[in-house]
């Protein structure tokens, strides 16, 4: 049975929440992030980036007690409030196209580690140890990993009727989204939402591999400091039909020292190919890929006999990987080759046929995103999908919430 628990957030003042929170920091061209940090001195980007104020690079270790100090500094000038008691959070965002809304709780650390709480990405030991740094130094952590939940008909109708109360957030942010948060305190609440998820017998995680393995970690080395927050971390539960699951498109900056004809002709042994000229065309269905080589599209169909019941090996980016990436382009390590990039499928075609244009880049290839139903199989089977198979909305705001640790 799934855990979670409410817990005492640290939260923006709801007149400065608009100017506090932020996209992911990897998410901002440098030029952007200066003029952030230029124009608005409110903005959790100077926690996060306390270095920009020195122009200067820093250590790590230097870098991370800055984040610390930097965050003390905000709490101290009342940007930031801590709540009295424990809280679930119900929070809605709403894009151009979609809204989501989900539950925003502390997921308990041994049912990641019994599997209650299913994973389907590998993970960088590097990273893991790096990001358990992070947490330990800066004794905060702002970013919940995003984690679904079955559809639930109760949850649904409790969903409805939360979001006619009064929120404590309701905010536009400058790429046109609409923030609203919801406080869950009363203890009737509290306790019906832990008896609901306390019949879910499995949750699943569609993003943040990374800081769950992290979270895993910080406990395994400070559980005995008796800590309470160290047994959960930060999630935002979600219906499973609620997210949005784009592909990793790819692009390749060279063919293997093949000719084109060569490459187009090693590509048939697995796929029917159709040129599509200058059509924009992307994948309709599963099995199906789109390709732009030498100022042209192309449509590839893998081929009926090829198909493998094994779930991984008719995943459309294993596919990719196993007859083109590895045995033609001799692309290895999907992480580390640096002949290959990603391109997340929420951007238009138009960016792979732009940089192929340029010339940096020989050939992009287009997927069909995976849905719900093979990230759970994968998870359900312990396998782990190709890197950069799946850019999954929403994305929560920096700086929205805080949990200490």
């Amino acid at each position: 049975m799934s855990k979670i628990i409410p817990f005492k957030a640290v939260r923006p003042t709801p007149d400065k929440v608009a100017l506090v929170t932020c996209r992911n920091y990897d998410d901002y061209s440098p030029a952007e992030l200066a003029s952030w940090l230029d124009f608005n001195p409110y903005s959790f980007l100077h926690v996060i980036n306390p270095a920009y104020v020195h122009s200067q690079k820093i250590t790590l270790d230097k870098r991370f007690k800055g984040v610390a100090h930097k965050y003390q500094d905000f709490k101290n000038e009342g940007i930031f409030i801590e709540d009295e008691k424990p809280t679930f959070f119900l929070y809605e965002i709403q894009t151009k196209n979609q809204i989501f809304t989900g539950i925003v709780a502390g997921t308990s650390i041994d049912d990641y580690k019994n599997n209650i709480i299913k994973k389907h990405e590998d993970t960088l030991q590097y990273r893991v140890e790096l990001f358990k740094d992070y947490l330990h130094q800066t004794g905060f952590n702002t970013e919940p990993v995003l984690i679904t939940y079955p559809d639930n008909l109760e949850l649904n109708r409790w969903i409805i009727e939360k979001k006619k109360e009064q929120s404590i957030y309701h905010f536009a942010t400058t790429n046109k989204e609409k923030h609203t948060l919801w406080k869950v305190d009363s203890n009737a609440e509290i306790n019906w939402l832990e008896k609901q998820f306390d019949t879910i017998p499995e949750l699943y995680i569609a993003d943040g591999h990374h800081r769950s393995a992290s979270a895993e970690l910080l406990y395994d080395e400070n559980n005995h400091l008796g800590k309470q927050n160290l047994n959960y971390f930060m999630s935002f539960l979600i219906a499973e039909s609620n997210v949005k699951i784009y592909e990793f498109n790819r692009i390749i900056r060279d063919l293997n020292g093949h000719s084109k004809e060569d490459f187009l002709e090693k590509l048939s042994e697995h796929f029917i190919i159709k040129s599509k000229e200058q059509e924009l065309w992307k994948p309709q269905d599963k099995f199906e890929f789109g390709m732009y080589l030498d100022g042209n599209f192309y449509a590839l169909f893998y081929k009926q006999e090829n198909k493998n019941p094994s779930i991984l090996e008719n995943l459309d980016a294993q596919i990719l990987y196993d007859k083109v990436l590895q045995p033609i382009l001799a692309i290895e390590d999907l992480r580390n080759d640096e002949r290959i990039e990603y391109i997340p499928g929420k951007q238009s075609i138009l960016t792979i046929k732009e940089l192929v244009d340029e010339g940096e880049f020989e050939v992009g290839f287009m997927l069909y995103p995976s849905d719900i139903s093979e990230i759970k199989a994968l998870a359900d089977n312990n396998l782990i999908m190709p890197p950069k198979s799946t850019y999954i909305e929403p994305k929560f705001r920096s700086g929205l919430m805080i949990y200490e640790l």
